[in-house]
């Protein structure tokens, strides 16, 4: 049996906005999020990156790996002191872009500097448990063509200190 409720209680019920509405179903878990609604909005853009001060900013080292007809496999870079022989080292900051590291490398290889060439780079980490991995991040082809990855730069490409960048070129 239900018992009555007080004046006080019944006031203090209606102030109360009601609940929202249940949908038919399984029950409302509200701590988890809610898949979104409607057409998927556009991709996320990607952070764009603070200039830096090239006078007054110590470069970071960038070991690059280049390859001529593809890329490395991950392997050639699992054993530390073992990478590939082909290696440009070159000191730059993380807002260089691909064009600007395309130019660098056409300075040392001769098949990148062919007319046709393209570069395809990808960035050589260690995952969480330390083994390495790689990623394709963009390309660019040897004659600028305002391509968008050509203005790309490092730090939009999640780049770290310590990766290692892999150029195949063909």
């Amino acid at each position: 049996m239900e018992r009555k409720r007080s004046r006080e209680e019944r006031e203090r019920v209606e102030q109360l906005p009601p609940p929202p509405p249940r949908p038919a179903g399984r029950p409302v878990n509200h701590h988890l999020p809610q898949p979104p609604r409607g057409a998927p909005g556009p991709p996320p853009s990607r952070a764009r990156v603070q200039p830096v001060d090239r006078e007054k900013t110590c470069p970071l080292l960038l070991r690059v790996f280049t390859k001529v007809g593809g890329h490395h496999t991950v392997e050639d870079f699992a054993v530390r002191g073992k990478e590939p022989k082909d290696e440009v080292q070159i000191y730059t900051w993380k807002d260089a872009t691909l064009r600007e590291l395309t130019d660098l490398v056409k300075e040392v290889s001769p098949t990148a500097r062919r007319r046709d060439a393209k570069l395809s780079f990808a960035t050589v980490y260690p995952d969480k448990n330390g083994r390495m991995q790689l990623r394709k991040v963009g390309q660019t082809f040897s004659n600028p063509n305002r391509r968008q990855d050509d203005h790309m730069a490092l730090g939009e490409l999640f780049f770290q200190t310590g990766d290692y960048l892999d150029v195949s070129i063909e």
